[in-house]
C-alpha cells in the first residue's frame, strides 16, 4: 500500500512505445488494441518545480533540466516525491522505466493520496507496480481508498504484455466525479465506477520506490535482495491535469471554464473503443481482484454485484 513508504543513477534516452503496435513480452506476446490516447490531451509539467521532495532527497536526481527525474532505493532509503498542489479531480500521468534485473519486495508506485490530512479516512488511488522473484518480470496492482483505512481497500492486479524495464511506458490515473479509471499506456485496465463511497477529497500527487519487502512479491515471500541495489526507477512526462479550485465548483463547472480539465464528455464515460480495450486487459492480464476474494470480504462489496 502506497501510504506506507512513511514507515519504512542511471539515464536512458526517453523513448515511449505506444502499443497500437505489436508488443512482445518474456511470457505473454500480446497485440494491444488501438486505442485513441489520452495522454495526447494534456499538456506535460516538468517535474521541478510541480514536485518537492517527500522523502530520500539522496536518492532523487533531477534531469534534462527537471524534465526527468530518477529515484533510487538502497539499504539507507528509497526515495519520493511530492506534488506541491493538491487535486480534486485530473488527469495524471508519468512516463515510467523501471529497475532491471531482480526486484523482488521492491514497490515503484505512481498515486494520489491526503493520508497525511486525513490520517483515518483518506483517500487513495494507487498504481503500484511490484518487483518480482523473477528478472524482469513485474506486476501493476491497482487500488482506491475512500474515506476509510487500509482495510477498506479495492486491489485488482494484473500482468504486463510487456517488458517494463526496457523503455519508458504511461501510466496514467483518470479521476473525476464519475469514475475512476487507471490506464497502461493508455489502455484502460480499470474502471471503478463511482457509487456512494468514492475518492472526493483533494489529494497530492506521489512518485516514489520503496521497500515493501512484507507484502509485496508474493505476499512477503520474496524480500528485497540489496546485492542487487540501488533499484532505480525514472520518471518523465508528467501530466497534472486537475482541478485545484472548490470541489463544488469543479462539479458543476463545464468542460469551456477550465475548472475541471476532466469534466467533459469524452472523460465521463469510456468509448467503444475504450471499452473493448479494458474488457481485452481484464480477460488477458488480471490475475487478482478483491471482487472474488472470499477469503478477504465473506460479504462482497455492493459494487461487485
Amino acid at each position: 500500500m502506497a501510504l506506507i513508504w512513511q514507515l519504512k543513477l542511471l539515464f536512458s534516452p526517453l523513448l515511449i512505445i505506444l502499443l497500437a503496435n505489436v508488443v512482445s513480452s518474456r511470457t505473454r506476446p500480446f497485440t494491444a488494441p488501438t486505442v485513441t490516447p489520452l495522454t495526447n490531451s494534456f499538456p506535460r509539467v516538468p517535474i521541478d518545480p510541480a514536485f518537492s521532495n517527500a522523502f530520500g532527497a539522496s536518492n532523487v536526481k533531477l534531469l534534462a533540466n527537471g524534465t526527468m527525474a530518477t529515484l533510487a532505493l538502497d539499504k539507507l532509503s528509497g526515495s519520493g516525491l511530492v506534488s506541491k498542489s493538491s487535486y480534486y479531480y485530473g488527469f495524471f500521468s508519468a512516463a515510467i522505466k523501471l529497475p532491471a534485473g531482480i526486484s523482488s519486495g521492491v514497490v515503484v508506485a505512481f498515486y494520489l493520496s491526503n493520508a497525511d490530512k486525513f490520517p483515518h479516512n483518506h483517500d487513495e488511488i494507487d498504481i503500484e507496480l511490484l518487483g518480482h522473484d523473477k528478472r524482469n518480470d513485474w506486476v501493476i496492482q491497482t487500488n482506491v481508498y475512500a474515506n476509510g483505512s487500509v482495510s477498506t481497500g479495492r486491489e485488482e492486479k494484473f500482468y504486463f504484455w510487456f517488458d517494463p524495464t526496457k523503455q519508458y511506458h504511461y501510466y496514467s490515473i483518470l479521476w473525476n466525479s464519475y469514475h475512476t479509471v487507471f490506464l497502461v499506456d493508455n489502455i484502460p485496465v480499470r474502471e471503478f465506477i463511482h457509487g456512494s463511497v468514492f475518492p472526493s477529497k483533494p489529494m497530492s500527487v506521489y512518485a516514489t520506490i520503496w521497500d515493501g519487502s512484507e507484502w509485496a512479491t508474493h505476499g512477503g515471500k520474496y524480500p528485497v535482495d540489496y546485492k542487487y541495489a540501488p533499484f532505480v526507477v525514472s520518471f518523465s512526462e508528467m501530466q497534472l491535469a486537475g482541478c485545484t479550485s472548490d470541489p463544488l465548483a469543479c462539479s458543476k463547472s463545464t468542460p469551456s471554464s477550465g475548472l475541471d480539465p476532466v469534466n467533459g464528455p469524452q472523460f465521463t464515460k469510456l468509448s467503444p473503443q475504450q471499452m473493448a480495450a479494458l474488457d481485452w486487459a481484464r480477460k488477458k492480464l488480471m490475475f487478482y481482484s478483491y471482487c472474488t476474494d472470499k477469503n478477504r470480504y465473506k460479504v462482497m462489496p455492493p459494487e461487485c454485484h
